[in-house]
């Protein structure tokens, strides 16, 4: 049994209802929704709300209905894992034990369908207790990224001896990225945090794991998107 997950708050400061919005013609959730749905793998899915468009939205789509999302979880500050694990445990009071908990970040619509199912196939290949989507990382802390120190003076913010002269030259970096994730339920169900288990990566290429925090973000994204669909089209 997997179970697909999107969690999607209604209020968002640097996008106004980003997660409803609508880009190239349907909200932005159904981007990610309609792909847990169309994915012969995935055996039920559940949204995680506090908006009640949102969840009606989903429920008329076929999502479980687990009811809003407690007041609690529906804050800025309030983190993933906790959403998740009420996600889960509400999930699993309906359609019983599940194999595998898999999240879709809906602020990343650009993942492919192929995304889910390798990240998935991994899953089950290795049994870790987490994959996680990453890309290999723009910058590198071994390299070009750099922090002052407390007089103000640069420097490499993870210094190896000797440096590192040349990009390519330095250890290899990934970058999180908030799109795909597949977790252990037990794992799901003890930890506190995301790291707090074996999490090995699933990587993407970059313009597939652009995710919406910006107002340009969201503009990027689109023209990705209507970039894609044109081709698909053409």
């Amino acid at each position: 049994m997997i179970l697909g997950e999107i969690g999607a708050r209604g209020g968002s400061k640097g996008v106004p209802r980003k997660n409803f919005r609508d880009l190239c013609g349907k909200p932005l959730i159904d981007w990610s929704l309609d792909q847990l749905f169309a994915n012969a793998q995935v055996d039920a899915v559940v949204v995680s709300t506090d908006d009640p468009e949102i969840y009606e939205h989903a429920l008329n789509k076929g999502a479980l209905d687990i009811g809003l999302r407690p007041a609690a979880l529906a804050t800025d500050t309030a983190g993933k894992w906790g959403v998740w694990q009420q996600a889960l445990a509400a999930s699993e009071a309906i359609i019983g034990p599940v194999d595998a908990f898999l999240d879709l970040d809906c602020t990343a619509p650009l993942r492919a369908d192929s995304d889910i199912d390798a990240a998935l196939d991994l899953f089950f290949a290795q049994r870790p207790d987490m994959v996680m989507s990453c890309c290999q990382a723009r910058k590198n802390p071994y390299f070009n990224l750099v922090e002052p120190d407390e007089t103000g003076a640069l420097h490499v913010s993870k210094p190896l001896p000797g440096g590192v002269v040349a990009r390519q030259a330095a250890p290899v970096v990934y970058e999180h990225a908030a799109s795909t994730y597949v977790v252990s339920p037990d794992y799901l169900r003890r930890a506190k945090s995301l790291f707090d288990g074996r999490v090995i990566p699933y990587l993407m290429d970059p313009e597939r794991c652009l995710d919406i925090d910006s107002p340009l973000d969201f503009k990027l994204v689109e023209f990705l998107m209507k970039d894609r669909l044109t081709g698909e089209t053409a």
